[in-house]
């Protein structure tokens, strides 16, 4: 069975989504972040599928033959927490993680309530981690 990604890149506006968001303290630390991962990565934001604001951009292939593009890195301002999307399989990120503050760990996430509860120096660490591992793994993109 063949896994499609239904998260594609889209000329949805950052902006207009970022204040679609309820909750006028997740708003501002959505804008917080976009700042962050702006800075950081160097990519400008767009928009993947309805609720990820992504960051550059690779192309990945399996085994499988499955393929498609993926941002490098991402969050999405979700009604509980915020999801940070950082590469998949890297080595590294647990030793970040360590000093990054309070979150939950998942396999593509890490999930966050608050900008507040977290090293935003860890969180930079996490991000050009992220991009590097995904570019080293992924390169000719």
């Amino acid at each position: 069975m063949g896994y499609e990604l239904k998260t594609k890149e889209n000329d949805r506006s950052v902006m207009e989504f970022i204040e679609s968001v309820e909750s006028p303290k997740k708003r501002e630390d959505a804008y917080k972040l976009l700042d962050i991962f702006t800075e950081t990565t160097g990519y400008p934001a767009k928009m993947w599928g309805s609720s990820i604001i992504g960051f550059g951009t690779y192309h990945y292939k399996y085994n499988s033959g499955h393929e498609g593009d993926a941002p490098l890195v991402g969050f999405s301002p979700r009604k509980a927490r915020f999801s940070l999307y950082f590469a998949t399989g890297d080595p590294d990120r647990e030793k970040l993680l360590k000093d990054f503050g309070k979150h939950k760990s998942g396999a593509a996430c890490v999930y966050v309530n608050k900008l507040a509860d977290v090293d935003v120096e860890v969180l930079k660490a996490l991000i050009k981690q992220s991009v590097k591992f995904m570019q080293d793994t992924y390169p000719n993109q």
